[in-house]
Formats: C-alpha cells, sequence, structure tokens
C-alpha cells in the first residue's frame, strides 16, 4: 500500500468533571498523527490544550492536516533515522505549534521502532519499574475535595496535589489544616497548584498562610509574563515556587534562559504537550541543572498515547521525585492501554494489550 499519514481530532470524556482555577473541564479534544507503510506504523499524540497551549488558535486544524501532508509527501526522508525534526526547513516554524512538533517526535520514533508503543526502552518500558506519581486533587465543593483525598491516601498515595484558586481560600486553608492534622509532613507531601490564581498585590500573604501546613511547593502562584513579580515573590516565599504555565510562552533557548535566570525559582515544571516535545524538555533540564533549579514532568491531560510517550520519556531521567503522570484514569474514553497505577506508581505492565484498533477503524481506514 502507498505510505499515508493521517491526522485527526478526538475527543476525550472526563468521568467526573475537573475544576481548576480557569474552569471546568467535562471533554477535551486532543489530536493525533497516524503514519503507516505497509506493516509498519507510528502514531502521536498533539495534545492541544484549549485556552492554554501556544499553538490554541484558529488556523492550528489547516496547519496540523498540512503537516501530515508534507510527511506523506516526503515519507522515506521524514522517516530517515539520521534526520531531526529541526533538520527540514519546511518545518523551521513548528515551534509556535508545539503540540504538533510532540506529536511529531514521537510519530517517528513510534514508526521507527519494532514496537511501535516503544519509544524510550527504558526499565520502566522493558521490566516493569514504577514511576513515582502524585495523587491530583480537583478543585471543587468542600466534600467533594474531601472524599478525592480520602480516596487518594487509601489507595497509598504519600504525594499529593490539591488545586487551590477557585474556591474561597479560607475554606482552601480549612481543608489543607484537616489533612495535616491527620497526616504530618514525614507522612504525606503536600503540593499545591495555583494555575496563576493570586492577585500579584496578595499573593505573599496568602504563601504565607499556606506555609502553616507545610506545603512543598506552590505551582504558578500569579500569572504568567509577570517575571520581576514572581522574582520578588520567589525571594521572600516561605513555600518553593514552581513555574508552569510560565515557561508555554518561551519560544526560543534565549528566551528560555533569560526568563530561568530572571525569576530563579525552585523547581520548573516540565509539560512536554506544551512546551514542544522531548528535545526542548532536555533543554529545560540541562539548563534548570545549570542554574540549580529543580524539576518535575507533568502530563498535561493527553491521552494514553500520549501519556506513554511522556512516562517513558520521564523513566530515562532516573528520578526518584514523585511525577505528575496520574492523568491516563480521568476518562470515560481513554484508549485502553498497558498503564496501570499501582501503590502510588505508574506501571507498564507488559502483560495487558493495547486497544488502538477502534480509534484508526474510525478515524483512518
Amino acid at each position: 500500500m502507498k505510505a499515508q499519514v493521517t491526522a485527526f481530532h478526538y475527543d476525550l470524556n472526563f468521568k467526573t468533571p475537573g475544576g481548576t482555577s480557569r474552569g471546568v473541564l467535562a471533554r477535551k479534544r486532543t489530536y493525533f498523527l497516524y503514519a503507516q507503510n505497509n506493516e509498519n506504523w507510528g502514531i502521536g499524540e498533539c495534545n492541544l490544550f484549549q485556552g492554554l497551549s501556544f499553538d490554541d488558535r484558529p488556523d492550528f486544524d489547516e496547519k496540523i492536516q498540512s503537516i501530515a501532508r508534507w510527511v506523506e509527501n516526503h515519507f522515506e526522508v521524514f522517516f530517515e533515522p539520521s534526520t531531526t525534526i529541526n533538520s527540514f526547513e519546511e518545518l523551521s516554524d513548528l515551534n509556535q505549534y508545539p503540540s504538533i512538533q510532540f506529536g511529531l517526535e514521537q510519530l517517528k520514533k513510534s514508526y521507527l521502532n519494532q514496537d511501535s508503543f516503544c519509544l524510550f526502552d527504558t526499565d520502566f518500558y522493558s521490566d516493569e519499574c514504577g514511576i513515582p506519581i502524585n495523587g491530583l486533587i480537583w478543585m471543587g465543593q468542600r466534600d467533594f475535595m474531601t472524599s478525592q483525598i480520602e480516596e487518594k491516601i487509601q489507595c497509598g498515595f504519600r504525594c499529593l496535589k490539591m488545586k487551590i484558586g477557585a474556591i474561597d481560600f479560607d475554606t482552601e486553608l480549612s481543608i489543607l489544616k484537616n489533612i495535616r492534622s491527620k497526616f504530618p509532613v514525614d507522612q504525606l507531601e503536600l503540593r499545591v497548584d495555583a494555575n496563576g490564581a493570586f492577585d500579584q498585590n496578595t499573593a505573599l500573604e496568602k504563601l504565607k498562610r499556606l506555609s502553616d501546613f507545610n506545603i512543598h511547593s506552590i505551582e504558578q502562584p500569579i500569572a504568567a509574563r509577570q517575571w520581576y513579580e514572581m522574582a520578588e515573590l520567589v525571594t521572600k516565599s516561605p513555600i518553593k515556587i514552581a513555574l508552569d504555565e510560565e515557561l508555554i510562552s518561551l519560544r526560543n533557548s534565549d528566551e528560555m534562559t533569560s526568563c530561568l535566570e530572571t525569576i530563579k525559582p525552585d523547581y520548573i515544571i516540565l509539560k512536554p504537550g506544551l512546551l514542544g516535545g522531548f528535545q526542548i524538555g532536555d533543554q529545560y533540564i540541562e539548563e534548570a541543572q545549570n542554574l540549580e533549579i529543580g524539576w518535575w514532568i507533568t502530563s498535561a491531560l493527553e491521552s494514553n498515547i500520549g501519556l506513554n510517550a511522556i512516562s517513558q520519556w520521564t523513566s530515562s531521567k532516573n528520578t526518584k521525585m514523585p511525577q505528575g503522570l496520574g492523568t491516563g484514569s480521568l476518562y470515560s474514553n481513554n484508549i485502553e492501554s498497558p498503564l496501570q497505577i499501582e501503590d502510588s506508581k505508574l506501571f507498564y505492565k507488559k502483560g495487558l494489550t493495547w486497544k488502538l484498533k477502534p480509534l484508526l477503524d474510525h478515524y483512518v481506514y
């Protein structure tokens, strides 16, 4: 058969709507690139996050279709192992489309490997070595948040990340106080994520109040692109600060270096689907290590296709810190996969199989 490359979207449905300071999520659209030439095939997820991704723009659908046509017309040279995505002048604007860049990186690795689901051959994939992860607590009413916390702790999680900033702050503090009264810091690590919800004029006071509960770190306390205000918070905050949304708009290495040197955060959160893939993620890790900045890796509500790729890349870093990779179970219609969570770790269970055929039958064949 003729070499074929297809781009299509797929809507993921949340089992329970997830609350953040940006609103409640009930459904998330993601995109895929699929390539096939006779028996060889590969797949990559382009994780467009509406309202957050740098490439959330009106021409996205047109762009991903044009990229699929270009790869199909240059199939042999694109999938030549010695080339990289950066090798092609026609793809030089992909730094403006980080989710497509992320998908193309996966697509090429997937196609070139004998097992199309193996992108990084690490002990996570080959030997079923689990990756420590945090339990994610969505925003909502007090009872809803409390029930999530109890469920995660019963499942063995010893690191929780709680979304804050959307409901009454005193209520959020009360929930954190209740957790700490039952689980001291040596039993449970607490991270919080404000998604930029705090006002810069009151953020420091809120950070001081949060510090009463031995919080490990807070992600993005104020909105992105306020470098000097964020830098001041870093110097004064009693809680360590991690950058998240701040990194999304940085489109080259100079901007990356300037941002990290100016703000000097304690941590950065790496989301390959929003930053532009693994090569850029590696650049962030190198720069962070040079500046003595900590880091961890987080998925950004990808399907199991993207989550699998991110998890394998994460395992190649040999980090022992809990990572943010527990989002695969959020959807009622996720692609069935060998990814499983047990005892607060993510595993790739070789005895389980992928069920990709229904997706391909509907959108490709």
